[in-house]
């Protein structure tokens, strides 16, 4: 599916993405060495098991980084100029190996810029745990991207 653009976007729209990622030992693992974070908690689990959480934490950049992958077919596949920030990362639950979870996109803010061919998006992303009744919220962010529009995709 090819992402929206700046003018299909609507302010208080929500999209909920269907794709979900169950996440494994080895996803966690790859991730830490990619990024050369070596910390314990994520990583040791004779560390982990004599902390709060009592096991290895995913790492919280991954969670996010994977709520992002998660949204691109439905938000900005193929019609995104740049992500601009990323703002009010907030991580409420832990998340563990064995996790899936889920992501769903609230529009909260649009607007043009000032040469008329593109528009600046905000969405707010919030990120599930599917494999618990209640659902918690593990992980929400602000994401703010430059969108191409439609209406110039072939000028």
């Amino acid at each position: 599916m090819t992402g929206l653009y700046y003018e299909e976007f609507e302010v208080g729209q929500t999209i909920e993405h269907e794709r979900r990622r169950t996440i494994s030992e080895s996803d966690n693992q790859r991730f830490c060495d990619m990024t050369m974070n070596q910390q314990p908690l994520h990583l040791d689990a004779d560390f982990a098991d004599d902390t709060d959480f009592g096991r290895r934490l995913v790492n919280g950049l991954y969670t996010m980084s994977l709520a992002v992958g998660i949204t691109i077919p439905e938000t900005t596949d193929g019609t995104i100029v740049a992500n601009l920030s990323y703002d009010d990362v907030e991580h409420p639950e832990p998340v563990f190996h064995g996790d899936t979870i889920r992501v769903q996109s609230t529009v909260t803010d649009k607007r043009e810029t000032s040469d008329d061919e593109r528009g600046i998006v905000t969405m707010h992303v919030e990120v599930f745990k599917v494999n618990e009744p209640e659902e918690p919220l593990v992980c929400e962010f602000d994401r703010t991207v430059l969108s191409l529009r439609g209406d110039h995709r072939n000028a």
